[in-house]
């Protein structure tokens, strides 16, 4: 099956996708944030964790940063660095 070439639109979507991952990213974790500060159940709390691990890598926050805040796994630490985070992204 030939792949058909991606049309102006799509390439432009695309590339405004990309341009503006690190926006979606801290999004991402700062919903996630939300959803740590209510979660119930240990397994939810771990599934959680292991997609704020994935959205910080796809940051490129510096390993031992992300290393330090799995370790401790407390949302109100992840919550502080997000607002940091977010802090430079907005300068």
């Amino acid at each position: 099956m030939a792949k058909r070439p991606y049309s102006q639109y799509q390439k432009n979507a695309i590339s405004q996708y990309y341009n503006n991952l690190d926006t979606i990213m801290l999004q991402k974790l700062s919903e996630l944030v939300t959803e740590l500060y209510l979660a119930e159940t240990p397994a939810k709390k771990d599934r959680l964790w292991q997609r704020a691990h994935k959205a910080m890598k796809n940051l490129k926050i510096p390993p031992k940063i992300i290393e330090h805040i799995i370790a401790k796994k407390d949302a109100e630490i992840l919550a502080k660095n997000l607002k940091d985070w977010l802090a430079k992204s907005h300068k």
